[in-house]
Protein backbone atom coordinates (compact mmCIF):
# COMPACT_ATOMS: atom_id res chain seq x y z
CA UNK A 1 0.00 0.00 0.00
CA UNK A 2 1.20 3.51 -0.78
CA UNK A 3 0.21 6.79 0.78
CA UNK A 4 1.05 10.15 -0.75
CA UNK A 5 0.04 13.73 -0.04
CA UNK A 6 -1.02 16.75 -2.07
CA UNK A 7 -1.21 20.45 -1.38
CA UNK A 8 -4.58 21.53 -2.71
CA UNK A 9 -6.26 24.75 -3.83
CA UNK A 10 -9.41 26.11 -2.16
CA UNK A 11 -11.52 23.98 -4.51
CA UNK A 12 -10.63 21.96 -7.56
CA UNK A 13 -9.94 18.65 -9.25
CA UNK A 14 -6.32 17.48 -9.37
CA UNK A 15 -5.37 14.86 -11.96
CA UNK A 16 -3.48 12.10 -10.12
CA UNK A 17 -3.62 9.52 -12.93
CA UNK A 18 0.14 9.44 -13.60
CA UNK A 19 0.92 8.85 -9.92
CA UNK A 20 -1.61 6.00 -9.72
CA UNK A 21 -0.32 4.42 -12.97
CA UNK A 22 3.25 4.56 -11.67
CA UNK A 23 2.31 2.82 -8.44
CA UNK A 24 0.35 0.10 -10.28
CA UNK A 25 3.34 -0.60 -12.58
CA UNK A 26 5.76 -0.71 -9.66
CA UNK A 27 3.53 -3.18 -7.79
CA UNK A 28 4.25 -5.77 -10.51
CA UNK A 29 0.81 -7.28 -9.95
CA UNK A 30 -0.22 -8.66 -13.33
CA UNK A 31 -3.97 -8.78 -12.83
CA UNK A 32 -6.19 -7.46 -10.07
CA UNK A 33 -7.69 -4.25 -8.78
CA UNK A 34 -6.41 -0.89 -7.67
CA UNK A 35 -8.24 0.79 -4.80
CA UNK A 36 -7.76 4.55 -4.37
CA UNK A 37 -9.06 5.98 -1.09
CA UNK A 38 -9.26 9.52 0.29
CA UNK A 39 -9.53 9.63 4.13
CA UNK A 40 -11.15 13.07 4.30
CA UNK A 41 -14.76 14.16 4.83
CA UNK A 42 -14.52 17.27 2.65
CA UNK A 43 -12.68 15.80 -0.33
CA UNK A 44 -13.31 13.00 -2.81
CA UNK A 45 -12.01 10.90 -5.65
CA UNK A 46 -13.53 10.35 -9.08
CA UNK A 47 -12.84 9.11 -12.59
CA UNK A 48 -13.82 11.36 -15.46
CA UNK A 49 -12.61 12.95 -18.69
CA UNK A 50 -9.09 14.32 -18.59
CA UNK A 51 -8.80 15.57 -22.19
CA UNK A 52 -10.85 18.77 -21.95
CA UNK A 53 -10.34 20.93 -18.81
CA UNK A 54 -13.81 22.40 -19.31
CA UNK A 55 -15.26 19.12 -18.03
CA UNK A 56 -13.72 19.75 -14.59
CA UNK A 57 -14.90 23.37 -14.66
CA UNK A 58 -18.42 22.20 -15.53
CA UNK A 59 -18.40 19.55 -12.79
CA UNK A 60 -17.38 22.08 -10.15
CA UNK A 61 -20.07 24.50 -11.36
CA UNK A 62 -22.74 21.78 -11.32
CA UNK A 63 -21.77 20.63 -7.82
CA UNK A 64 -21.90 24.26 -6.69
CA UNK A 65 -25.44 24.60 -8.02
CA UNK A 66 -26.55 21.27 -6.55
CA UNK A 67 -25.15 22.18 -3.13
CA UNK A 68 -25.87 25.86 -2.53
CA UNK A 69 -24.87 27.88 0.51
CA UNK A 70 -27.76 27.47 2.91
CA UNK A 71 -28.11 28.14 6.62
CA UNK A 72 -26.62 24.73 7.54
CA UNK A 73 -26.45 23.70 11.20
CA UNK A 74 -22.85 22.41 11.09
CA UNK A 75 -20.92 25.07 13.00
CA UNK A 76 -17.67 24.91 11.00
CA UNK A 77 -19.30 26.44 7.94
CA UNK A 78 -18.12 23.77 5.52
CA UNK A 79 -21.31 21.73 5.14
CA UNK A 80 -21.35 22.19 1.35
CA UNK A 81 -17.91 20.52 1.21
CA UNK A 82 -19.18 17.57 3.28
CA UNK A 83 -22.18 17.13 0.99
CA UNK A 84 -20.08 17.36 -2.20
CA UNK A 85 -17.68 14.78 -0.77
CA UNK A 86 -20.57 12.40 -0.11
CA UNK A 87 -21.94 12.92 -3.62
CA UNK A 88 -18.58 12.27 -5.30
CA UNK A 89 -17.41 9.52 -2.93
CA UNK A 90 -14.18 8.77 -1.12
CA UNK A 91 -12.89 5.82 -3.18
CA UNK A 92 -12.68 4.23 -6.61
CA UNK A 93 -11.81 0.69 -7.63
CA UNK A 94 -10.10 0.21 -10.99
CA UNK A 95 -9.01 -2.91 -12.91
CA UNK A 96 -5.37 -3.83 -13.38
CA UNK A 97 -4.35 -5.90 -16.42
CA UNK A 98 -0.75 -6.75 -17.41
CA UNK A 99 0.53 -4.48 -14.59
CA UNK A 100 -1.32 -1.52 -16.11
CA UNK A 101 -4.17 0.57 -14.79
CA UNK A 102 -7.19 0.12 -17.04
CA UNK A 103 -8.95 3.38 -17.94
CA UNK A 104 -10.93 4.48 -20.96
CA UNK A 105 -9.24 6.60 -23.64
CA UNK A 106 -10.40 9.90 -22.15
CA UNK A 107 -10.50 8.93 -18.48
CA UNK A 108 -8.34 10.16 -15.64
CA UNK A 109 -8.34 9.81 -11.86
CA UNK A 110 -9.05 13.04 -9.98
CA UNK A 111 -8.60 14.08 -6.38
CA UNK A 112 -11.48 16.45 -5.60
CA UNK A 113 -10.92 19.26 -3.11
CA UNK A 114 -13.98 20.98 -1.67
CA UNK A 115 -12.58 22.66 1.47
CA UNK A 116 -9.02 23.78 0.90
CA UNK A 117 -6.39 24.81 0.70
CA UNK A 118 -5.06 21.87 2.67
CA UNK A 119 -2.51 19.09 2.71
CA UNK A 120 -4.41 15.93 1.78
CA UNK A 121 -3.60 12.23 1.86
CA UNK A 122 -4.38 9.60 -0.75
CA UNK A 123 -4.07 5.86 -0.17
CA UNK A 124 -3.51 3.43 -3.05
CA UNK A 125 -3.53 -0.36 -2.84
CA UNK A 126 -3.17 -2.92 -5.62
CA UNK A 127 -4.45 -6.41 -4.97
CA UNK A 128 -3.79 -9.36 -7.29
CA UNK A 129 -6.52 -11.76 -8.15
Amino acid sequence: MEQFSLNTPAEGFIDITARIREYVRSSRIQQGICQVFVPHTTAGITVNENADPDVVTDMLAALGRMVPDLPYRHCEGNSPAHIKSSLVGCSVTLPVVASNLVLGTWQGVYFCEFDGPRRRDIWVQVVGG
